[in-house]
């Protein structure tokens, strides 16, 4: 009695002969080439920082907080508020330079409301 293959059982058929193929294949490959170790990588040089690149914070204490000014290439780029008691909080030039907006902090991201139910 013939039974009549399904295109199923031909599929099968092939990729076992397939994987079969390719496991013997892998039996006469030829050795791999001799390595070469690499040579010693060298550190980068070092960089001598230039000050006119950096920002120029000044610190001012007075009575009862301290002031931080940071300028890049004499413009004031931030200042720093820190009260005695409270939290701090930074002043930041509007795009034209002439007003100073309060920020809670320099991050410009998602506003999350947080309450302050505890603290220690």
């Amino acid at each position: 009695m013939n039974c009549p293959r399904s295109p199923l059982h031909r599929s099968l058929a092939v990729a076992l002969f397939a994987a079969a193929g390719a496991v013997l294949a892998q039996g006469t490959a030829p050795p791999p080439p001799q390595l070469e170790p690499l040579p010693e990588i060298l550190p980068p040089p070092e960089i001598a920082g230039d000050p006119e690149l950096g920002p120029q914070v000044t610190i001012t204490r007075k009575e009862g907080e301290t002031v931080e000014e940071a300028r890049v290439n004499g413009r004031v780029v931030w200042i720093r508020v820190t009260p005695r008691h409270g939290k701090s909080y930074f002043l930041v030039p509007d795009s034209g330079g002439t007003m100073f907006l309060r920020r809670d902090s320099l991050d410009s991201g998602l506003k999350v409301p947080l309450w302050l139910l505890l603290e220690f």
